[in-house]
């Protein structure tokens, strides 16, 4: 079997990842000739990205975002309401109810766009968010002059200030994928 040119790394780093995590590492390995952000000239965009992914993550057991309208999309509770409806929900590409595991994958503005950061406080309030896949890629490029930009590298940084402080404690596990 070749290498692959997935690279992945999880949070806490005082705890071993779920067997899970490998299942979905398994996923990005397979489509990495689709989706791979270092050998391709052109890079997808995220939608393109998790269209790639769909058919082998719902084979996982994950409900996957199927286009942009409202019905097609797939929204965890953050508050509930009268009669315990969601009365605040946010979107998330992916979830697995079995595992608790939400996905986001993102392109271009991952870290550019703050993508991120966002991503990372929408999961601290949903609830049930037990395990955070978020994948990005490993090397997005840009404008006219093609700035390079290390987004998987970048994202980990981020993840490693948040795990590793004194400050904060999360509630949920994190994989950091780099496409």
């Amino acid at each position: 079997m070749s290498q692959s040119n997935i690279r992945f790394s999880t949070f806490p780093r005082t705890e071993s990842p779920a067997p899970f995590v490998f299942e979905v590492i398994a996923v990005f390995e397979r489509n990495i000739g689709t989706i791979g952000t270092q050998t391709s000239s052109q890079s997808l965009n995220s939608d393109e990205a998790l269209s790639a992914l769909r058919s082998d993550l719902v084979e996982l057991g994950f409900e996957v975002e199927s286009g942009k309208q409202d019905d097609q999309k797939i929204k965890r509770p953050v508050f509930f309401g009268e009669n315990a409806m969601p009365n605040l929900s946010y979107e998330v590409d992916a979830w697995h109810p079995k595992m608790r595991a939400g996905l986001e994958v993102e392109a271009g503005r991952a870290i550019g766009g703050n993508a991120v950061y966002r991503d990372l406080i929408q999961a601290l309030v949903m609830v049930d968010m037990k395990l955070l896949f978020l994948a990005v890629p490993q090397l997005y490029v840009y404008g006219k002059n093609s700035t390079k930009s290390r987004d998987f590298e970048k994202t980990v940084s981020v993840a490693e200030a948040l795990y590793g402080h004194s400050r904060i404690t999360m509630p949920f596990s994190l994989c950091v994928i780099g496409y």
